[in-house]
């Protein structure tokens, strides 16, 4: 279960973070993911990375923004496929 410090997604600041997996070795790493922006983290990287306040702004992202970016590659669909 995330604690406090790992309850916020340090990209997007969303509280949808959930433990994804334990380390093999118990208590040595746990890995962190965000169900909003995708994001993942390990309880062992710097604060600069695990840290909402610490984390680089050039780098966040704001969870609103997220139905604008691209998908990169486009992925097929019924409405994106043209008839021939």
């Amino acid at each position: 279960m995330p604690n406090s410090s790992t309850s916020v997604c340090p990209r997007c600041e969303s509280k949808t973070v959930k433990v994804r997996f334990e380390s093999p070795v118990k208590g040595v790493w746990t890995l962190y993911g965000c169900d909003t922006c995708l994001f993942t983290w390990r309880s062992s990287e710097p604060a600069t990375i695990t840290d909402p306040k610490l984390y680089p702004q050039r780098f966040k992202i704001k969870p609103e923004h997220l139905r604008d970016i691209p998908t990169m590659p486009a992925i097929a669909s019924p409405e994106n496929e043209k008839a021939p």
